[in-house]
């Protein structure tokens, strides 16, 4: 199973490689820049042949880009919109450069403006990144917790991205186990995984699912809550992850970690839980 955590590329980009190596991921998800704000530098073409020398060396497959915080590809704020598809379109050429396959999003807020705006903003993104960038990486749409005007909670939410957008070969599914839980897909136990798996391929399809953000819940089912726990002390549970996982599709894909750092425990302590559950 390739398995892995968010790893900082402090320094430069390609020690995140190093740190992924080190912490023993076979996955691993990165920043490209700093994640806080909207200015960024070109990347260094001797930082980029350092990190696809290091990746190429490694054992380590499929990572994944992650998005900044501060785009919103589903606001009615013409200013942020167009610095978020501008964002949106860097990250894709950037990865690309990097050898990375994926790009994962949040789909943003449409801050009041009605569900069917915020896809609409959506598409209308993806497809304007898609054009601009023109390579292989694909845009990978996070399901999102359900908190007030959100875009993409539901898997039928994210079918309707997916039919808009062009070409629909570059665009998939990052399913993130908190935020699915929030949403209301009750993957805690037997009956609610089987179900949630049959939703999936039913309206989405399993094929279209790239990667996993396996992070527990601190709020209950349907909560709309995103808050992430470490894995088997949430809602979730031990008991729910050895059901998801027992999806052989589930294991073969890249499964990333994003849960927290604290006392009761860190990154290699998740990821040695996790291991520990799906064995």
């Amino acid at each position: 199973m390739p398995i892995g955590v968010h790893v900082s590329i402090a320094g430069s980009i390609d020690k995140a490689v190093d740190r992924a190596v080190e912490l023993g991921c076979t996955t691993f998800q990165i920043f490209t820049r700093n994640p806080r704000g909207w200015k960024f530098s070109d990347l260094k073409k001797e930082d980029v042949k350092h990190f696809r020398d290091k990746l190429n060396g490694s054992d380590l497959v499929s990572p994944l880009d992650h998005m900044p915080y501060l785009p919103n590809l589903a606001t009615p704020d013409e200013e942020i919109y167009k610095k978020s598809v501008d964002v949106l379109a860097a990250e894709l050429k950037r990865s690309s450069s990097l050898g990375i396959p994926y790009v994962v999003t949040h789909l943003g807020s449409h801050k009041g403006k009605g569900l069917a705006f915020g896809i609409k903003r959506v598409i209308n993104a993806c497809n304007k990144a898609l054009k601009e960038a023109n390579n292989d990486t694909m845009i990978l749409l996070e399901i999102t917790a359900g908190t007030q005007n959100s875009v993409g909670s539901t898997f039928e939410n994210l079918r309707q991205i997916i039919d808009g957008t062009r070409p629909d070969n570059r665009v998939g599914i990052c399913f993130d186990t908190c935020h699915a839980f929030a949403a209301g897909y009750d993957i805690s136990r037997k009956e609610g995984v089987a179900r949630t798996i049959n939703l999936l391929d039913e309206i989405i399809g399993l094929e279209r699912v790239k990667a996993v953000h396996v992070n527990d819940s601190k709020g209950p089912l349907g909560s709309g809550l995103d808050r992430h726990e470490h894995i088997g002390m949430g809602y979730i549970g031990e008991k729910g992850f050895r059901e998801l996982f027992a999806y052989k599709h589930f294991r073969n894909l890249p499964l990333v970690l994003e849960t927290p750092v604290d006392s009761r425990q860190d990154d290699a302590g998740n990821m040695a839980k996790l291991k520990q559950i799906c064995t």
